[in-house]
């Protein structure tokens, strides 16, 4: 939003000697963002000053046109420029800058030779003045404005300060010079006027024109005037000119100028009609899919049935609150206006602008929020303006179609701003700030707040609070930390995700963030059977990559297209793991019906719309190829293995608080890991998950290492951890044992280990796995387990024959339930 300090000045007594710094200041307290803030005398440095053209000698034998002139500046000796331009004769007054001065831009001026002549100084024109892009020829001043040599900055309109704001989306009162008035009369405890609080003619029983609007969702306020015989050659005034190209606005005529200056000044786009090129009545409707209309950029453009249109009896001739139509535009000889001011629903206006890439100044401030209550005071502002300066006759018939529905009230507690903000605001305060902002404020506690009309953005408590902090001062608002409230913390889930993540990335695996998508071959790869659940996946209807359509029912399928893709970049051992939520539909849920936004859901409505909702668990999963140990000087490395997926799984359980003894670890065949090297993970008896080698076909499907090794857990099927209590620590010696064990090699190591377990008692304290033996020594089919045992007692030291007592009783229990010896015995 670009403005003038002087426009400003207009409808808010700002104070006179305000500077440039206390204006930006004060806009940004207000929460407005300063793009600049210019004061234009500054931009020409040295003396500009008005000259009278004396003589002109036309110059040839050259290129192009040249003149070479003596001007009156004031001085005792006209000075002698040589010009271009040829737009001026003897006589007439201009702006000239002598040597020593500087143009915007850093163009310095001196005095110098040029075309054989000398030349000392420069007549400018309007963009080497930095006041528009005319550049075909120089500033011509009213005769008798000045006196030559005066200063020609106040006189071309160099005197001003040129404002440019980035306005917020939710703020659309403030693209118009009367937001902004409004806005710094809060910074300066300014009396401020509203250009629309003017005297307007309300509707009449009989419409100057023919309209009717069938849809009043999207236009709820029509209203319009006509004016006839104007004079269509009369120029906009100077006045209007200057601000318009100071606010970035070219001028085209003076009835298209003045709709732009009152959307400049009141924030109302307007459109302007000639009267005679449209045939028959006005509909104000939306478009029918497949209609056309070309617009004013002379683009023709296929309408959509979202679209709001303008048509008459040929068709569109408008598409409504973006851009007008061709067929109906102001003509230079038109002399029968039709002045339209409407109210548009911003949502559809934004929409429409951008399906169309018509961005235009109406159309941005559409989709932030006009007030619906100024069309007839813009509407007679816009007739005053247009017959003061053209005439013509007014007719004095008032069109206002109206359907706005009044600001809804909003409750507010007046202690809310203070508990939000920190700062202490009185309900009397809180009521006197929202007064400030034009709300109507009723009642004690709660407050009865009704915002003005041109306050879309006002809905809910929380805005009225934001406009509380902002005109009581963001400033005053303390730097400190709110208290934190009191709480129970983390929940057990989440508790549980990030020890089974850092677990894991402590003992060396990577996490990885995959998309949450998958491709339809993803099952085929891993080699689901046919009946597999897992196959049956969620569809996305609008999906980021039609190669992946599907939300993943697994962790697996990213996950191993992360490991391809690192392997293929070089990478030759990787450890990775990732945590996320898979989606498994319900199958025998069936979707509900289209629910439309004109009303809340029913009750069996809502059930059935979450029935379909797919359960989303939380998986953890591992991936491995290469070397898990390297190699080096120290010796070699250790490939990975399906025995380092099940760790993982064990590691990840152990951070989630399960104890050893509630874990357990037995064979299984379930796809995509290879048959004869896939364990299940259960927790207390339930399979919670998998762990192993992935088969030789996905391996070979997915073009990853030989020995890939993989596990995947439900988080969510993982019970929480328990309390843990404190273990009493014995200040007593351990005894240590070990048992080698000869038995059927088709026994689980896990089942050994329960058996040892329980057959030890209490006063086994801890029990592992390190060796694992066969040769054809032992015999076929057999295998060597040996276990470190400790044992130890409480409260006092074990005797050889107690811990000796403990271990064959630990190899008893093996062997009456396995077939197992003790090896070398």
């Amino acid at each position: 939003m670009k403005t003038t300090l002087s426009w400003l000045r207009d409808y808010v007594e700002l104070p006179a000697d305000l500077t440039t710094a206390q204006l930006d200041e004060a806009l940004t307290n207000l929460g407005i963002e300063v793009e600049s803030i210019v004061d234009q005398a500054a931009t020409v440095k040295g003396d500009l000053v008005v000259g009278r053209v004396l003589t002109i000698e036309e110059l040839t034998g050259f290129k192009k046109p040249i003149r070479f002139t003596t001007v009156d500046v004031g001085k005792a000796v006209p000075q002698e420029i040589v010009c271009g331009a040829r737009n001026f004769v003897e006589g007439d007054l201009v702006a000239v800058i002598l040597p020593g001065g500087e143009l915007p831009g850093g163009f310095k001026i001196g005095a110098r030779k040029t075309y054989g002549r000398n030349s000392n100084g420069m007549i400018c024109s309007a963009r080497e003045l930095g006041l528009g892009d005319d550049h075909d020829g120089i500033v011509v001043l009213p005769a008798g404005v000045a006196q030559p040599g005066q200063d020609a900055r106040p006189v071309v309109g160099l005197d001003d300060v040129l404002l440019d704001v980035e306005i917020t989306p939710d703020r659309g009162y403030q693209m118009s010079l009367r937001g902004l008035a409004r806005e710094l009369s809060y910074a300066f405890d300014a009396a401020y006027t509203d250009p629309a609080r003017i005297e307007a003619p309300g509707a009449t029983a009989d419409a100057p024109y023919g309209v009717t609007v069938e849809d009043t969702v999207g236009c709820d306020r029509f209203s319009a005037r006509v004016v006839r015989g104007i004079d269509p050659h009369v120029p906009s005034p100077e006045w209007m000119q200057r601000r318009l190209v100071a606010a970035g606005i070219r001028t085209i005529s003076l009835p298209v100028d003045i709709t732009n200056y009152l959307m400049l000044e009141l924030g109302q786009p307007m459109h302007v009609f000639d009267a005679d090129r449209v045939q028959g009545d006005l509909v104000v409707r939306r478009a029918k899919p497949g209609e056309k209309l070309t617009t004013l950029d002379g683009v023709a453009r296929v309408l959509d049935a979202e679209d709001m249109v303008i048509c008459d009896d040929t068709g569109p001739v408008s598409l409504a609150a973006v851009m007008g139509g061709e067929t109906s535009e102001w003509q230079p000889d038109t002399v029968d206006v039709l002045l339209e001011a409407a109210h548009w629903d911003p949502v559809m206006v934004g929409r429409t602008a951008r399906r169309h890439k018509l961005f235009s100044e109406a159309a941005k401030r559409w989709e932030r929020g006009v007030d619906p209550s100024v069309t007839l005071a813009a509407l007679e502002r816009a007739v005053r303006i247009l017959t003061s300066h053209a005439g013509g006759t007014v007719d004095e018939r008032v069109l206002d179609i109206d359907h706005v529905t009044a600001p809804a009230r909003i409750l507010l507690d007046p202690a809310l701003p203070a508990q939000r903000i920190g700062v202490s605001y009185p309900a009397d305060r809180v009521a006197e700030l929202l007064g400030r902002v034009g709300c109507a404020v009723a009642g004690t506690t709660p407050l009865e707040v009704t915002p003005p009309t041109w306050r879309p953005d006002l809905l809910a408590p929380i805005d009225l609070v934001e406009e509380v902090a902002r005109l009581g001062g963001y400033n005053d608002i303390p730097s400190i930390l709110p208290p934190a409230r009191g709480g129970q913390g983390s929940t057990p889930a989440q508790r549980r995700r990030r020890m089974v993540g850092r677990a894991l990335a402590e003992n060396g695996y990577v996490e990885v963030l995959s998309y949450p998508f998958m491709t339809p071959g993803a099952a085929d790869a891993l080699g689901y059977p046919a009946d597999d659940p897992r196959r049956s996946a969620v569809r996305l209807t609008n999906p980021l990559s039609e190669e992946e359509p599907l939300l993943r029912t697994s962790l697996l399928p990213p996950m191993l297209a992360t490991l391809k893709r690192n392997l293929s970049r070089g990478l030759r051992d990787l450890a990775l793991y990732e945590i996320g939520t898979v989606f498994l539909p319900h199958l025998t849920a069936t979707a509900p019906p289209v629910m439309g936004v004109d009303r809340r859901p029913s009750q069996e409505e809502w059930q059935a719309a979450n029935a379909i909702v797919p359960d989303q668990p939380w998986h953890v999963a591992a991936a491995i190829a290469g070397d898990i140990e390297p190699s080096g000087w120290w010796g070699p490395g250790r490939a990975g293995s399906w025995a380092d997926a099940v760790e993982a799984a064990r590691m990840a359980l152990s951070a989630a608080g399960m104890t050893d003894d509630r874990v357990t670890v037995s064979a299984a065949a379930l796809a995509p890991w290879h048959p004869g090297r896939c364990a299940a993970i259960a927790v207390d008896g339930v399979v919670v998950g998998y762990a192993g080698e992935l088969h030789p076909a996905v391996v070979s499907a997915w073009e990853l290492p030989r020995r890939t090794a993989v596990m995947e857990l439900d988080l969510n099927a993982v019970p929480d951890a328990p309390v843990t209590l404190g273990r009493k620590l014995s200040s007593f010696p351990p005894a240590l044992i070990d048992v080698a064990l000869e038995l059927d090699r088709t026994v689980p190591a896990a089942s050994v280990r329960e058996a040892l377990i329980e057959g030890a008692g209490e006063l086994l304290e801890s029990i592992s796995l390190f060796d694992v033996y066969e040769s054809d020594q032992l015999g076929a089919g057999k295998k060597s387990l040996a276990y470190k045992l400790t044992f130890r007692a409480p409260d006092r030291t074990l005797t050889s024959d107690e811990a000796l007592a403990a271990r064959d009783a630990a190899v008893a229990a093996v062997a009456s339930r396995y077939g197992a010896t003790l090896r070398g015995a």
